[in-house]
């Protein structure tokens, strides 16, 4: 039973789409998710592989911001206290300005307190399920409760009011805005390189050969794959993972973020499972299966 959180990005094998609670694979429970090999498990129909699970590919974004969080984090720090600077260079305005400094605010404050938060949360309601199921202890339960982490206030030495919730789309505002700017007669190459606006050369990977590697290790009592884009994400959809728990393959996951924990149960005897993957792009492999990993567990 693999758990499921709701605001992940995560393919579902019957619909094609994200997860939602009101989807129809019959493998998705309260619990989490159904795998390969549990009880009651349903394989999906052929028909019904990911579709079009395309992350955006605005290549304007894709050769400047980083894909993962901390480096998020940093690029918009330092393109907000930039831009303030080269607002007026750039032709761009107070209140635009502004707005835009509070969008990147609001993104660093949910990617950096918020979203840590939740997750912590979430994990401590899959062991709270867990221990009311099988833990020990005579005191009464007491569930979980989220308190997300304060917004920051205002910071008077910088001169920035405080952090306030903003539309949605923020990211999109700031990179639309990104590419005005690129074309004002102020724009120049110190400036891209202050605001870290400048892009790099992508080279298209040979979607024939790709294949992509990752480490298998036992982590908390649960296999964790460590898997990664190799610096090709932007030519690319999801991992097909596999599994054989000495079986024979079986499909393990649909994933659109690198890294997925291996929920399934152990056995009581030492067993070698061995895992493999693929990556895809919409409905098709791409490249080759990747080199096989294996982990004893059951030990």
């Amino acid at each position: 039973m693999k758990p499921i959180f709701w605001d992940s990005d995560e393919i579902d094998p019957f619909t094609g789409k994200k997860f939602t609670w009101d989807s129809t694979n019959p493998n998705l429970t309260w619990d989490g998710l159904r795998e390969p090999g549990d009880e009651g498990y349903v394989a999906p129909p052929v028909s019904a592989t990911p579709k079009q699970a395309n992350r955006k590919r605005t290549m304007k974004r894709t050769t400047y911001y980083p894909t993962n969080v901390p480096e998020q984090i940093l690029w918009l720090t330092n393109f907000f206290n930039k831009l303030i600077g080269h607002a007026p260079a750039l032709g761009v305005s107070t209140l635009v300005c502004a707005a835009i400094v509070a969008d990147a605010r609001w993104l660093i404050y949910l990617l950096g307190s918020y979203q840590p938060a939740l997750k912590a949360w979430m994990k401590s309601c899959t062991e709270m399920v867990r221990d009311a199921q099988t833990g020990e202890g005579d005191g009464v339960m007491v569930l979980p409760v989220f308190v997300p982490p304060p917004l920051p206030p205002a910071d008077a030495g910088a001169g920035l009011p405080a952090v306030v919730p903003v539309a949605a789309g923020a990211l999109d505002r700031i990179v639309s805005l990104v590419q005005v700017i690129q074309e004002a007669p102020g724009y120049s190459g110190s400036i891209a390189a202050d605001l870290g606006t400048v892009g790099t050369v992508i080279t298209t990977p040979d979607l024939a050969t790709i294949q992509p590697e990752f480490t298998a290790e036992l982590t908390g009592g649960k296999v964790f794959l460590d898997w990664g884009w190799d610096g090709n994400g932007a030519f690319l959809d999801l991992i097909q993972l596999q599994v054989d728990r000495g079986s024979g393959w079986v499909d393990l996951a649909y994933d659109t973020t690198p890294g997925y924990t291996d929920s399934h149960p152990h056995p009581a005897t030492p067993t070698k499972w061995k895992y493999r993957g693929i990556y895809r792009v919409g409905d098709e492999q791409v490249g080759v299966w990747g080199p096989e990993v294996g982990v004893i567990v059951g030990v």
